[in-house]
């Protein structure tokens, strides 16, 4: 153990916290959090014949180790967080490329909000959906849905006084409020709806369709209630491709981790339901993970490894403060196969 580290090791805070660790260069190669750091930083030096391989390799390149004290637990995972993204060490199980994932951006604080595919959420009054996997997957979602409800794209300043629309115009994928044919209000009650069919909520946004295309009936707006008829088929087959998976019209998120154990490359699909509706499934890749062992006695499935299980629900906690911190919509419910052993503070940071 290098003089410095056995230094420090002294000088360290009965306190919660984060700490990083640093190679004999000077670069952050792992990064952690702790209820109490005095008591979690030691323990890396402590028995380290019990540690996982990858934990010795990490003890082994320790040269220096810095930390900071936080107020509470929860304070030190927000932190833990943002230094992970900022440094990425090596140690660390990441999300693989996380900063590339697609949102869809409903420019909701518009008069007339447009519609984009972005790579960032900010915090400007817009609504959000996402990240998807990748920008084709949200391309193709609002190619869909705009065929249902037709919203703008474009970089025209909306006045309703312009000579003439654009094409999408003509081959109704915009209704034209550019020229004055939507009103504000009429344009904006489309894109609400084509916000609620995103969260999942579809039988809401098909009542409405219904309703409207039976209001134009009445009025002998034979053209409009055509136009809503369409609207409102269209709209069914789409909502039939979101398969019900659950009577309790619940909003959850299903978290599954599979692992090459040869490999230790790592992959989490999270299947998200939204008002009882299978609405997306992603994929994403983990870097940094160890090799974890569910199965104990040859594979008999009725006895499960705790040390594996522990491993697995480790992965699971990095996951998902990694994936939460980016995500639009967090459910009132995740589902996973195994509890992170940071189980209350995660809870507390989700809601």
């Amino acid at each position: 153990m290098p003089e410095k580290v056995a230094q420090k090791l002294d000088t360290l805070p009965v306190a919660p916290g984060c700490y990083q660790m640093l190679d004999a260069a000077g670069n952050v190669i792992y990064v952690g959090k702790a209820v109490v750091l005095r008591n979690r930083v030691r323990s890396y030096f402590h028995l380290s014949a019990n540690h996982s391989p990858r934990t010795q390799a990490l003890v082994a390149e320790i040269a220096d180790i810095s930390w900071w004290v936080t107020k509470t637990e929860l304070e030190a995972l927000i932190l833990e967080n943002e230094l992970i993204k900022r440094y990425k060490p090596r140690y660390n199980v990441r999300l693989k490329d996380d900063k590339t994932f697609p949102y869809i951006k409903v420019n909701w604080q518009e008069d007339f909000p447009k519609i984009q595919v972005v790579r960032r959420m900010r915090k400007d009054g817009a609504r959000y959906f996402g990240p998807y996997t990748s920008s084709r997957a949200c391309y193709e979602t609002l190619d869909a849905l705009r065929r249902v409800f037709p919203y703008l794209d474009c970089d025209r300043k909306i006045t309703g006084n312009d000579p003439r629309p654009c094409l999408y115009y003509h081959i109704k994928l915009c209704g034209g409020p550019c020229i004055g044919a939507q009103s504000r209000e009429q344009y904006r009650e489309t894109i609400q709806q084509l916000m609620q069919f995103l969260e999942g909520n579809s039988d809401k946004v098909l009542n409405q369709l219904q309703e409207q295309m039976g209001r134009a009936a009445e009025n002998l707006q034979f053209e409009l209630a055509a136009l809503y008829r369409d609207r409102l088929q269209s709209a069914q087959r789409i909502a039939e491709q979101q398969k019900i998976v659950s009577a309790a019209l619940e909003d959850v998120d299903y978290v599954a981790l599979a692992q090459d154990e040869r490999t230790a490359d790592t992959a989490v699909q999270v299947f998200m339901v939204r008002h009882g509706r299978l609405v997306g499934r992603d994929s994403f890749l983990l870097e940094g993970a160890e090799v974890f062992n569910l199965q104990a006695n040859n594979g008999d499935s009725a006895d499960a490894d705790p040390a594996g299980t522990s491993q697995l629900g480790a992965l699971i906690g990095a996951f998902i403060q990694q994936f939460y911190d980016n995500v639009a919509f967090i459910p009132s419910l995740v589902l996973v196969q195994a509890m992170p052993p940071d189980q209350a503070v995660l809870e507390e940071w989700l809601a």
